[in-house]
């Protein structure tokens, strides 16, 4: 078996203004350890393919920051979309790359680079074990988170009938339920739906020809160019054109302490913890303050009998907000002054 790791890394990441930025997005930022995130994404992949096996599909104009980041990626490995056009269309073209160089037999392991694992080694395992029922079954497998929570945020996967072991068919996909329906998906053995996917290319391409006309069209006319192929296909994620509507798709279960860390409230649970139960990085000092996230890019911060709040202090700007109120950030942005958003 030939293994390819495939690594999203598109995406502004609004959510954590004021530090995230278009030219400097929060996969390219140090959120949840001293190093990008992108970059403790790779590492975390190195074992297991070369980077001469390794795709990272990034915005065109982050191309030149992710090569600068990682050296050892040839720069052909680093795709550069367009335009945002959906994961499908990264995927597939992503797929189609792969099954040139190596063949349509050879296994693609996607994953996001904007996740925090606490389980590495576990990761790797359970990524291992799907490239390897993905090859043997010649299906489409998604690694099924299984929840610490029932959380709203997430899209659930319920598993169905038993193929071997823990692995299953997938019964459905299910868009973020209400917060009621999530205590009811977990409670029933629902996993979250991750993004991990592991399948042989040539399996994947057959199934987006079968069943995909919003990219087939697009890929077959384009010849091998990156930019007619872009130009043309129509934006749907993988999950809508081609898992929801496949009769291919397994799913497993997977336990590494994953999180996709969509916001800065989420920090709180990946970030190392202080005696006082604050996650803070960069130059900070806590006193009789609890459950606060800091992020101190170059700027002290001092918390003095607050408790759960979100501080973020850079280049003269500082955000404060309560860990209740983050995933509203990106709502909100338009309501902030251009001259405060984009100093």
């Amino acid at each position: 078996m030939i293994r390819w790791n495939v690594v999203l890394a598109g995406g502004v990441g609004s959510r954590f203004w004021p530090l995230s930025t278009p030219e400097q997005p929060k996969q390219l930022l140090p959120l949840v350890s001293e190093s990008p995130m992108l970059h403790d994404t790779i590492e975390r992949l190195r074992p297991s393919a070369p980077p001469e096996r390794t795709l990272v599909l990034t915005n065109a104009g982050l191309r030149a920051a992710v090569l600068a980041m990682e050296p050892s990626l040839p720069p052909e490995n680093v795709i550069a979309e367009p335009r945002p056009a959906g994961t499908c269309a990264a995927l597939a073209w992503a797929a189609t790359c792969i099954a040139e160089r190596t063949g349509p037999e050879s296994v693609m392991v996607c994953t996001h680079a904007d996740w925090a694992i606490g389980d590495v080694p576990a990761f790797r395992s359970t990524l291992d074990r799907a490239a390897q029922v993905a090859y043997e079954e010649q299906a489409l497998v998604t690694v099924g988170i299984v929840p610490s929570r029932p959380d709203p945020g997430f899209g659930y996967i319920q598993p169905g009938t038993v193929v071997h072991d823990d692995v299953r068919r997938v019964a459905r996909f299910a868009e973020k339920p209400s917060r009621e329906m999530a205590v009811g998906m977990v409670s029933e053995g629902y996993l979250w739906n991750s993004g991990i996917f592991a399948w042989r290319v040539g399996d994947l391409l057959d199934e987006i020809r079968a069943l995909t006309p919003e990219v087939q069209p697009a890929l077959e006319a384009a010849g091998g160019d990156l930019t007619s192929f872009f130009a043309q296909v129509k934006s749907i994620a993988i999950d809508v054109g081609v898992l929801e509507r496949s009769q291919r798709v397994l799913v497993m279960p997977g336990q590494f302490g994953w999180d996709d860390v969509g916001t800065w409230a989420a920090l709180h649970r990946v970030r190392h913890h202080d005696a006082q139960g604050n996650a803070m990085l960069g130059p900070s000092f806590a006193l009789q303050a609890s459950g606060n996230v800091v992020h101190a890019d170059g700027t002290q911060v001092v918390l003095y009998g607050v408790h759960d709040l979100v501080v973020v202090a850079r280049d003269g700007l500082v955000m404060v907000t309560r860990r209740a109120h983050p995933a509203d950030l990106k709502h909100q942005m338009e309501a902030i002054p251009a001259d405060v958003r984009d100093p």
